[in-house]
């Protein structure tokens, strides 16, 4: 066992590291999702890869008639549903067809975006940082905190954030588009 104090990577590099292909759906995820690095994007690829292991598990185990698969696999797509990643009636075979985007919408950089609060994925990158953003009254300076379902509605500007002021530059002037 080692010190537990110690960082531990939390991503995997890909097999092959020159594969042109793969390293233009990589730059294409960075740009359209403002990531700072393809770190980032495989920590993503990462956590959707463990929740995909563990459910073909649950699967082949319920398969062959195992107990306690149900409440395992109650407790993995509740998590999902309750981040946003699932639908309600999501079930294990759901979790296999999940993609990179699915997690990368979630992130609370994202969602100050689509919302509206940042011109741009850049900017929004920045004022989560910077601390101008806010979730159920609680700064987050994190880009990569997965927003909540319930969460999502609660996104604002830090009440002690010069951006919270109404007549700021910086603030968001792009007008949502409302589908219907």
């Amino acid at each position: 066992m080692g010190y537990p104090g110690k960082s531990r990577k939390t991503y995997d590099r890909p097999k092959k590291p020159w594969e042109a292909e793969r390293i233009a759906e990589e730059v294409e995820f960075v740009k359209s999702y403002g990531l700072r690095n393809k770190r980032e994007l495989w920590k993503a690829q990462g956590v959707l890869r463990k929740y995909r292991r563990v459910s073909r598990k649950l699967l082949a185990l319920s398969a062959h008639g195992a107990k306690g698969v149900d409440t395992e696999a109650r407790d993995i797509l509740g998590r999902l549903y309750r981040y946003g990643i699932l639908k309600e009636d999501g079930d294990l075979d759901s979790v296999l067809s999940l993609k990179t985007n699915d997690l990368l919408e979630r992130r609370l950089q994202t969602q100050v975006y689509r919302q509206g609060l940042a011109n741009t994925m850049r900017q929004s990158r920045q004022f989560i940082t910077h601390g101008h953003i806010q979730i159920s009254g609680r700064k987050v300076t994190i880009p990569g905190y997965l927003v909540r379902r319930g969460e999502e509605m609660t996104l604002d500007y830090y009440g002690g954030s010069p951006m919270a002021k109404e007549n700021h530059p910086e603030r968001s002037t792009r007008v949502l588009k409302v589908e219907g």
